[in-house]
């Protein structure tokens, strides 16, 4: 059942952003979290991260951070950059 949570909150993601992941049914609430949930597919975690490190999430008069609505503080740019290489670092081919 969680697992189909999991998948139906990253196909929303992909879809609508990562502030569909913060509705309060998962604890999908830091960068790491989005990295070691297993039930997500690598493309899945990069298409959540990515959008979560976009512009269209950054604090105005602070870009080095990323505020998603339903999260009680803001993550930051690094955080999201740390996140993706270690996916890169998890998934080497």
């Amino acid at each position: 059942m969680l697992e189909g949570t999991l998948q139906k909150a990253a196909n929303d993601a992909v879809i609508m952003g990562p502030a569909v992941l913060m509705n309060g049914k998962t604890e999908l609430r830091r960068p790491g979290d989005i990295v070691d949930a297993p039930s997500l597919s690598i493309d899945d975690k990069r298409a959540i991260l990515a959008a979560w490190a976009s512009d269209y999430y950054s604090v105005e008069s602070r870009p080095e951070l990323r505020q998603i609505p339903g999260l009680a503080e803001p993550v930051t740019i690094d955080e999201l950059q740390s996140a993706l290489k270690e996916l890169d670092l998890r998934y080497e081919a």
